[in-house]
């Protein structure tokens, strides 16, 4: 067996734990610079839609509802430690999200398995103050349909478990649209539909080799999958990416060279992590400044560079070095500039590199010192938090970073920010 446990409303429920006393408050957590609104309480469902940008809220509502700017290192921390404790009940637990686990259950008496996950509930509910629901079934996308119904129906009291033959898991399959499964987009389901394919059921019913035939191995995968049979890994949906965007608005217009430069050289930095993360190597990266383009009172400048890397890398120390060559190249003074970004470019996977007569390879020494530089940077980044080891200096209160006037206190990461206990 195989069960998917999700945190109900996470972020919300983070920042219940240590404010108690917005318990049955409507609570909605806003996006990066305070955008808007990326999560919410079931309280604040009815009062505002997700997406909604936080200056259109109306007042009205403003009043009713608790709005924070999101506390990703207090998200961080809290998901480390459902982790922990999901660990308690079975050695095998798959990461999937920030809020999100698959656990594999063999050996599990499935009598017991309800049971056994519904404690699983109150120790994490105990250790954490998260609530979380479980979704049981053969198979990981069963699990994620029978996860949604533990959440929104109240008989199952957290806990869903679907037999993949059952009566009941095929009315369920009959309800749920095709593009309400797990890896099936917007576009994958219109495909589907001009096939006369629109519920989850009519897809397990498929010829799997037609699927396979009009999509790919993975959509004949998805119909063994509805039937039971455990053949998706959770790779399978999550493909290198071919580009890679690091980018972000500035919490206030700046023409300041300093601050553009350092908001570039910490977009590079983040850029190549990422580049590591997913064992790509980069051969050229692009680079780009944005003015607002609905201040007509101010001058437009909207430039962007393309440079070439010495050799395909994913080194912060060479892209970082390109990343502010091509700055010095496209910034112009009198500009009062709202975004920057870097995007790496005609990515290849690092392993699976073959060097052609346009690249200048280094050599095999400095490739094996780069790396170990760079994995010494992420470990260090990892466990220190992000940003602790960087490649030159920021001010402290840099325009470019983040708008986060209604921060919560970062809990349990940061000494000065715990928890005041009153007697």
């Amino acid at each position: 067996m195989i069960g998917l446990v999700d945190c109900n409303n996470f972020y919300a429920s983070c920042e219940r734990v240590f404010r108690p006393d917005w318990e049955g408050r409507p609570l909605a957590v806003l996006s990066n610079n305070d955008g808007c609104v990326i999560a919410r309480s079931n309280e604040a469902k009815q009062l505002v839609e997700m997406g909604a940008p936080a200056f259109k809220i109306p007042p009205s509502v403003r009043r009713e509802l608790i709005l924070v700017s999101s506390n990703y290192t207090l998200y961080g921390d809290m998901s480390r430690r459902v982790t922990a404790t999901l660990r308690e009940f079975t050695p095998d637990v798959e990461i999937y999200s920030i809020d999100e686990s698959f656990l594999g259950f063999d050996g599990f008496r499935i009598e017991r398995l309800k049971d056994h996950c519904q404690r699983l509930r109150y120790v994490v509910r105990r250790n954490t103050g998260i609530p979380v629901s479980v979704g049981l079934s053969t198979s990981r996308t069963l699990a994620k349909v029978a996860n949604k119904l533990a959440k929104k129906v109240a008989v199952y009291e957290g806990v869903c478990l679907l037999q993949p033959d059952s009566e009941i898991t095929r009315r369920i399959l009959e309800d749920t649209p095709v593009t309400d499964l797990w890896g099936v987009s917007g576009r994958l389901g219109q495909r589907l539909s001009q096939m006369g394919i629109v519920t989850a059921w009519q897809l397990r019913e498929a010829d799997p080799k037609r699927i396979r035939a009009r999509f790919s191995v993975v959509q004949e995968r998805l119909v063994y999958e509805l039937r039971g049979i455990d053949c998706i890994d959770t790779d399978d949906y999550g493909e290198p990416k071919k580009n890679i965007m690091t980018s972000r608005s500035f919490g206030r217009l700046t023409s300041d060279p300093q601050e553009v430069r350092a908001a570039i050289r910490a977009h590079a930095a983040r850029g190549a992590e990422k580049l590591r993360k997913q064992g790509s190597v980069a051969r050229a990266i692009q680079v780009h400044l944005k003015t607002n383009k609905h201040r007509e009172d101010l001058a437009q400048y909207y430039p962007a560079l393309v440079v070439q890397l010495p050799h395909p890398s994913n080194d912060t120390r060479v892209i970082v070095g390109a990343a502010q060559t091509a700055l010095s190249r496209i910034w112009r003074d009198g500009y009062r500039y709202m975004k920057a970004g870097v995007m790496m470019l005609d990515l290849v996977q690092a392993d699976s590199l073959q060097h052609d007569i346009f690249d200048s390879p280094a050599s095999d020494a400095e490739r094996e010192r780069s790396a170990k530089v760079s994995a010494v940077m992420d470990e260090l980044n990892r466990r220190m938090g992000r940003g602790t080891v960087r490649l030159g200096g920021t001010r402290g209160r840099a325009d470019w970073k983040l708008k986060a006037e209604l921060l919560t206190q970062r809990y349990t990461t940061r000494w000065n920010e715990l928890p005041t206990a009153k007697t």
